[in-house]
């Protein structure tokens, strides 16, 4: 166990090389990596989403009543500005009806769990980092497919009710288990929970390469125009939400988680999600998995500048 430990930690804290390294392989030299299917794509997410179950505690959802407001202020942030940005840079740019819908959908999902992991490296508040994306994951089975649907209702065909179904059954039922079994048998998930770094890791890294791998051909000739808006959606994100807590008077440490928390989106749900609300569109997966591999590298490197970054 504590070898596993070692190599949990390893993978953990070199997660955006790992991810950027094998994505390369499978844009590059997709042959490799075409055993991996993308229909593996819910079953890895919802590994993840029950690993996270498995952290969390009663403790994690006690700031929701301590502080309100704060929770109040990440909710709306996050299900206004990720939607609204990606909405108008898929138009500045003309996107086709995939990559818009893809876009979008990355816009309209909850934080991940990596933005705790960026918050806890920046020094920020994790408590209010893991309240906001425990809230927000809870509240995903409505926003999402109806954000969804307003934003792109005139594009293309949403489809809301398979994309409630599927957020209850790859996300919100795993969580739940885990954080069952946590609350029930801690004991024996505390031990497991060292090595859930690597298992979430290795879980993530499958899901990009699949999705990388049967659409490389696809990416390669969109060009730049999908790589530029992933990231711009990304680093205006962090900006926006550090301009709000900046414009509320939030302190340091709560600046720093709103903006991680707003511009790190669980785009591995997006990437589930476009396989199921639109299977007639193959682009649509593309910008989860590309945002999956950008967001890791540049949420290390703001978590590295915040850091340096006091009151």
């Amino acid at each position: 166990m504590f070898k596993m430990k070692k190599v949990s930690e390893f993978v953990g804290k070199y997660m955006a090389v790992i991810v950027l390294v094998v994505a390369a392989l499978a844009l590059f030299v997709p042959g490799s990596c075409l055993w991996i299917q993308t229909s593996w794509i819910n079953y890895l997410l919802m590994v993840v989403m029950f690993g996270m179950g498995l952290t969390l505690k009663f403790e994690d959802f006690a700031i929701v009543f301590k502080r309100p407001k704060d929770i109040i202020i990440g909710c709306i942030a996050q299900f206004t500005i990720m939607p609204l940005l990606a909405f108008a840079l898929g138009k500045i740019f003309g996107l086709e009806a995939g990559l818009l819908a893809g876009v979008i959908l990355v816009g309209t999902c909850p934080g991940g769990t990596a933005s705790n992991v960026m918050t806890y490296l920046s020094k920020g508040d994790v408590a209010l980092s893991v309240g906001m994306t425990s809230v927000n994951t809870l509240l995903a089975p409505f926003l999402t497919p109806f954000i969804t649907y307003l934003l792109l209702k005139t594009t293309v065909t949403v489809d809301m009710i398979s994309m409630f179904v599927s957020i209850i059954k790859v996300v919100i039922v795993p969580i739940a288990l885990g954080f069952i079994i946590n609350r029930f048998w801690g004991k024996y998930t505390e031990k497991v929970s060292e090595v859930l770094p690597l298992i979430s890791v290795t879980a993530i890294t499958l899901i990009v390469v699949a999705v990388v791998s049967h659409n490389s051909e696809r990416i390669l000739e969109t060009g730049a125009i999908v790589f530029v808006v992933v990231i711009l959606h990304n680093i205006l994100g962090y900006a926006v939400g550090f301009i709000l807590g900046k414009i509320l008077g939030l302190p340091m440490t709560r600046k720093k988680a709103l903006a991680i928390e707003i511009g790190m989106q669980n785009s591995g749900l997006a990437t589930s999600l476009a396989g199921t609300a639109f299977p007639d569109l193959a682009m649509a997966t593309v910008p989860g998995a590309i945002f999956s591999v950008w967001h890791n590298i540049s949420g290390a490197l703001l978590a590295n500048i915040f850091r340096r970054i006091e009151e």
